[in-house]
């Protein structure tokens, strides 16, 4: 194995928590992909620079994927979802579309995929959609303290060495990125939610549910204040029966033969693709991702996005029997 060869399989191992940090900076399973293969270029042309007596090569990586993180964030705004965005909106109203918003995308698990013999373990419940949506609403030195130190387990000294800057600094920018972080009200999920099983046996429930087009038996699969928000449609519904009142809609509008296929997102975050029926085949309709409590589905992230679909690598249609066409 030639030296080159070597520092390609040593910095590989770095790939997938990479890419869970760039997600949580960004916000964008498809940005964060570019902006690690961007901060893998960069490694192999600084690789002669590197120096192992003054940091670690997880250290010094992760000091590149930060620059070229915080060089994207300053072109790009932050990714909101609805929710978080514009107040609650009737479910009988009109959808109204953001236009020029960007939203938080879902990341595929399947990202997550790549062995990491540096033996680092992946904070799954720190890439959950409503811990993404939150980190949206703090600066980006702000998110780059609170996740170097908080999810990450860096020292101060790490920390500052990685942003560029002193302990001081990113002692204050966490302190106000916790303060941030309490007052959306971010909820430590992987702490109360269900196992991953029992969270899919809700939504294979729901799934059965929704073939059948049968909306009573959707809504005692929910809890009493469950969401729906489904960029890039600014619409979201709080509450049982709005729920309800939207998705009667839905089945009235959009027909009732569907075909569903199984997702599963940002750490175990358990979903569907929605096939729906188009003349003598199914088209992808949307991805919707669910978050599970003990007492039921309290919400569900609908994306009707094909960046997004392309990032799951969803086919466009399949046909009578579930196979892809075209493909």
């Amino acid at each position: 194995m030639t030296e080159e060869e070597g520092f390609d399989r040593r910095i590989e191992t770095f790939r997938a928590e990479l890419v869970a940090y760039c997600y949580r900076m960004l916000g964008s399973a498809h940005d964060a992909e570019d902006l690690v293969q961007d901060t893998f270029l960069r490694a192999w042309r600084a690789r002669e620079q590197y120096d192992d007596t003054r940091s670690s090569l997880r250290t010094w990586l992760y000091r590149i994927a930060t620059n070229t993180c915080l060089t994207a964030l300053e072109v790009r705004g932050r990714r909101p979802l609805p929710s978080g965005l514009v107040a609650a909106s009737d479910p009988l109203g009109p959808l109204v579309q953001g236009e020029h918003a960007a939203w938080l995308q879902p990341l595929p698990d399947s990202s997550l995929a790549v062995g990491d013999s540096a033996g680092t373990v992946i904070d799954r419940s720190s890439l959950r959609l409503a811990f993404a949506a939150a980190l949206q609403h703090l600066s980006a030195r702000q998110r780059g303290a609170l996740v170097l130190r908080d999810v990450l387990s860096f020292s101060a000294a790490e920390t500052a060495e990685i942003l560029g800057t002193t302990v001081v600094s990113v002692n204050s920018s966490l302190q106000r990125a916790r303060a941030r972080m309490k007052e959306a009200e971010v909820r430590q999920e992987g702490v109360s939610e269900p196992s991953e099983a029992e969270q899919r046996a809700w939504v294979e429930r729901y799934m059965k549910a929704f073939e059948l087009a049968d909306v009573e038996a959707l809504k005692r699969l929910l809890t009493d204040d469950v969401i729906m928000e489904m960029p890039p449609m600014l619409n979201w519904f709080a509450g049982r029966g709005n729920y309800g009142l939207f998705m009667n809609w839905v089945f009235e509008v959009a027909g009732k033969d569907w075909l569903l296929r199984e997702v599963v997102a940002n750490g175990g975050q358990p979903g569907f693709a929605a096939y729906q029926r188009v003349g003598d085949g199914y088209q992808l309709h949307t991805l919707q991702i669910f978050t599970v409590t003990a007492e039921g589905i309290s919400r569900n992230s609908v994306f009707q996005d094909s960046e997004v679909f392309a990032v799951f690598g969803l086919a466009a249609r399949l046909d009578s029997q579930g196979l892809t066409i075209g493909g």
